[in-house]
C-alpha cells in the first residue's frame, strides 16, 4: 500500500502521525532488525520501540538497510522511542540517556518521545527534561504512556507543554474510557499497545462473523475497530504476511452496527500486566523500586 494513503492523525502540536504503525516489544536486535526493514519495504511508516525493549540498536540498523535497499528516507519514517524508567527523575540522566539512545537509533531525532511509565516522584523532573529534548528539536512531539488520569493531571499541572499522545492498552477487551474521554477533552490523542488484545477475542464468535462478512480476518477487523475509534494503533509482529495483512485495513468500514457489536465485547480487563514490574539502570545499578498498577 502506498504509504501517502494511509490514514494520519494530526496531534496537538501540528505534527502528523501515521494510524498504525508496527511495535518491537520482545523482540531481539535480530528480529527488530529484520522486521522494521520489512514493514518499511510494506508500506509501514511509524515505527513503535523504546530503551525497555533492549533493542534500539537493531530499529536503528532496520532503518539503515531499509534506506539503502529501497530508497527509504528518513524523514519518510516516523519513529518513536521512550524514556527508560531507570533513567528517570533527573534532568541530566534523562538528556544523556537518551543521547545514547539516538545514537543507536542511528538518527538525530526521534518523531514521538514518550515517557515510558509514570514512576512516582519522577516522572514531573522528567517531562522537564522531555520538553527541553524538544525544544532543542531532539523530538518532533512528546507524549506519555501508561498515565491514568491522576498522575496526567499532576503532569499538567506541572508542565507547560501538554503530551500529544497517551499510550495505553486499548483493545475490544478493554475501552479504558474515562482515561480516553479526559486525554481527549485535553487534546491529547490516544495510541493503543496490545490492540489485539494478545489474540484474546480473535476466536471470538462476534468478530468472526463480522470478518466472514467482509472477508476479513479478524485481526484486521480488530484493528480496523480501534481505526474508527480515532485511535492510533500499535500491532506488535515479525511474520511479513501479517505485516501484509495488517496494513489491509483501510479498504474496508465498519458498520455502526457492527462497532456497537464489537463495543458490546468490552471487560476491562488488561491482556497483559505487570503485577512487579522492575527496572534496573539506577546511578547504583540496582533494581530498587516496584511498580504496580497500586503503586504508581
Amino acid at each position: 500500500m502506498n504509504k501517502n494513503l494511509q490514514p494520519q492523525i494530526t496531534l496537538n502540536n501540528g505534527v502528523k502521525i501515521p494510524q498504525l504503525g508496527l511495535g518491537v516489544w520482545k523482540s531481539t536486535n535480530k528480529e527488530a532488525s529484520q522486521a522494521v526493514q520489512t514493514a518499511l519495504h510494506n508500506g509501514y511508516v511509524l515505527i513503535d520501540t523504546a530503551k525497555q525493549y533492549g533493542n534500539e540498536k537493531g530499529v536503528g540498523e532496520g532503518i539503515q538497510a531499509a534506506m539503502q535497499a529501497d530508497g527509504v528516507k528518513r524523514d519518510d519514517i516516523f519513529l518513536t522511542t521512550k524514556i527508560f524508567n531507570g533513567d528517570q527523575g533527573d534532568y541530566d540522566r534523562v538528556r544523556k540517556a537518551f543521547e545514547k539512545q539516538l545514537q543507536d537509533l542511528q538518527t538525530d531525532h526521534v518523531d514521538l518521545l514518550l515517557e515510558h511509565w509514570p514512576v512516582t516522584g519522577k516522572y514531573n523532573e522528567t517531562w522537564r527534561a522531555m520538553e527541553a529534548i524538544l525544544k532543542d528539536g531532539q523530538a518532533r512531539a512528546i507524549g506519555v504512556s501508561n498515565f491514568d488520569n491522576g498522575r496526567m493531571i499532576d503532569l499538567l499541572d506541572h508542565g507547560t507543554v501538554t503530551p500529544a499522545v497517551n499510550q495505553i492498552e486499548v483493545n475490544p477487551n478493554i475501552h479504558q474510557k474515562d482515561i480516553v474521554d479526559f486525554d481527549r477533552q485535553q487534546g491529547i490523542h490516544i495510541e493503543a499497545w496490545s490492540p489485539l488484545g494478545s489474540g484474546k477475542l480473535l476466536t471470538n464468535s462476534v468478530v468472526k462473523k463480522i470478518a466472514a462478512a467482509h472477508h476479513k480476518t479478524p485481526a484486521q477487523v480488530e484493528l480496523r475497530w480501534g481505526l474508527q475509534h480515532g485511535i492510533i494503533v500499535i500491532s506488535k509482529t515479525i511474520h511479513e504476511q501479517r505485516m501484509r495483512e495488517n496494513m489491509q485495513i483501510f479498504d474496508f468500514e465498519l458498520t455502526p452496527d457492527e462497532m456497537n457489536a464489537i463495543d458490546g465485547l468490552n471487560q476491562e480487563k488488561h491482556a497483559i500486566w505487570y503485577d512487579k514490574f522492575k527496572w534496573s539502570g539506577n546511578p547504583n545499578g540496582v533494581d530498587d523500586y516496584v511498580a504496580t498498577p497500586e503503586n504508581w
